[in-house]
């Protein structure tokens, strides 16, 4: 049975093999080889990122997780009441706590971009799992859809040799039934 692309397409997808796109072309060749398109993107993912991208990553990690939440929250504690209990005496930044703002105000204005640059990765990382996704359904619904017209192709098959094969028995009943009328009438 040589099956060709355009046949797979033709069939199961309901297309011309020119209005195929790269990937479904992919699908239906892999199809074909009887090989599997399954990969990890997470490696192919992780071979392109530079270090500014893994910083990028860590820093964001970091940023949104409870735990530095929480010790951010104890610092600035630590800081306020360091410094209230010092403005008896020389406080290293006094009430309105200046220098605290200008520290809060510099962690948001480098956090903030480096987060997004990790969102925009994660949501090409997400773009690129989505196609693969796409891919494995594709070709897993191919799959059925071979396995569908097998079964046709079997189911077919069988009930033409049964067809047969009721036909072969109901002459041999026939010849029986021939047989039993001639000794009835002797």
């Amino acid at each position: 049975m040589n099956k060709t692309v355009e046949d797979l397409a033709s069939r199961w997808l309901k297309r011309r093999p020119d209005a195929l796109s790269k990937l479904e072309n992919r699908v239906l060749q892999s199809t074909l080889e009887r090989t599997t398109i399954s990969k990890d993107t997470n490696k192919a993912v992780a071979f392109h990122q530079t270090l500014g991208d893994r910083v990028a990553d860590t820093i964001a990690r970091i940023g949104g997780s409870w735990s530095f939440i929480l010790g951010f929250i104890a610092f600035l504690i630590l800081w306020t009441a360091g410094n209230v209990w010092l403005l008896s005496r020389d406080a290293f930044d006094p009430y309105p706590f200046i220098f605290l703002n200008l520290v809060l105000s510099m962690v948001a204005a480098l956090q903030a971009p480096v987060i997004m640059m990790s969102q925009n990765r994660q949501t090409e990382r997400d773009r690129i799992d989505a196609a693969h996704d796409y891919e494995v359904n594709l070709k897993a619904e191919i799959e059925i859809m071979a396995l569908h017209e097998k079964l046709d192709e079997l189911r077919h098959s069988e009930i033409i040799s049964l067809r047969d094969e009721i036909v072969r028995l109901a002459e041999q009943v026939k010849r029986i039934d021939e047989k039993l009328s001639a000794r009835q009438a002797s």
